[in-house]
Formats: structure tokens, sequence, C-alpha cells
């Protein structure tokens, strides 16, 4: 089943490549994040069926869950930028017309994305810092610094998107939705 671009991106370019390749990218990712959960998922339930069977788990599962548990929440977020997923407080702009409540949504939205760039920018420097330490797990010996790969992705991507999109709320033309609502 394909997925679609959601509707209230619809009017606002989503069929620009940038748009739809965007949301390809960031469907990609989340779907990146949900296989390496379901994976993990399985491997838990497996290692605790051999504890209970008498086998013995698998050396390092908790380690494991905490590296993807890390891993999944920055892949997931781009996503949940790109449609808005982010808890928003409206109950002061409700009254506003749509226009005023898109451009003010798009501040905060270029708002939003100097916060994702400053957080993807300290942790490329702590992907730095800790490849250059060479800390590794205690039980598994898995660097630590590749965790830190995703989480420079996800924030990479979601300042990214963070930033088109507020920009095109912002910045970009009122669309036919909007005008019939003004009128």
């Amino acid at each position: 089943m394909a997925e679609h671009v959601p509707a209230e991106h619809g009017n606002e370019g989503a069929h620009s490549p940038r748009f739809f390749w965007l949301y390809r990218i960031c469907l990609v990712s989340a779907g990146l994040g949900g296989l390496a959960a379901f994976a993990t998922a399985l491997m838990v339930s497996f290692s605790v069926v051999a504890r209970m069977t008498g086998f013995g788990g698998l050396r390092g599962d908790f380690e494991a869950v905490e590296l993807v548990c890390a891993a999944c929440a920055s892949l997931f977020l781009p996503l949940c930028q790109f449609t808005k997923g982010h808890v928003m407080v409206d109950i002061f702009t409700d009254w506003m017309p749509k226009a005023g409540q898109r451009r003010l949504d798009g501040f905060w939205t270029l708002l939003f994305a100097a916060g994702w760039a400053i957080i993807c920018w300290r942790l490329t420097h702590g992907l730095a810092t800790i490849h250059a330490y060479g800390d590794r797990t205690m039980l598994l010996g898995f660097p630590v610094w590749m965790i830190y790969v995703p989480a420079v992705f996800g924030t990479g991507l979601s300042a990214f998107v963070a930033a088109l999109t507020g920009a095109a709320d912002l910045f970009g033309r009122a669309t036919d939705e909007t005008i019939r609502e003004a009128a």
C-alpha cells in the first residue's frame, strides 16, 4: 500500500520534488527506526524464551535494547517534524485567521529548526569526542560512537525539514484553502 503525502501539505507544494522526496526520506528514516525496534523486540523475545527454557539468554541483550532505543528515537523525529506531529497548543491562536495561524506556526517552526540544528551540532561534537575516546559497551564491546550516527542524521534531517516547512509556512503564498477560509 502506497503512502500519501499528508493532506495539509497537499496545497503547499508537497507535489514539488523537494517536499515529495523529503517526505519519502522521512518515511525511510522512520521505517529504519521501526525495523530496528522490531528486530530488537524479536531478539528480546528470543532471549526471554531461551532463559525460560534453560538455554540462557543472549549476552548483552539489555545493552542492545539501550542502543537501539537511542537510535530509533532519533530516526522517528524527521517524520514527526514533517507531519507536524509534535504537541501544539493553539488555545491562544484559535481566534486568528488560518493564514495568520499558518504564518505564526511557520515562525515557531523556524525556531524549532534552530533548536534541531543546535542539538545536531552538539551531537556531532559528542560523536567526535566519543569516537576519539574509543568508548565501548561493557558486555558487547560495541563502539558507542556508532549510536550517535543515527542521532546526528535524525536531528539534522529534522532541522532541514523544519527549516523548509517553516519557511514555506511563513513566507509561502496563500493556498486556495486559506484564501477560501479568509473570504
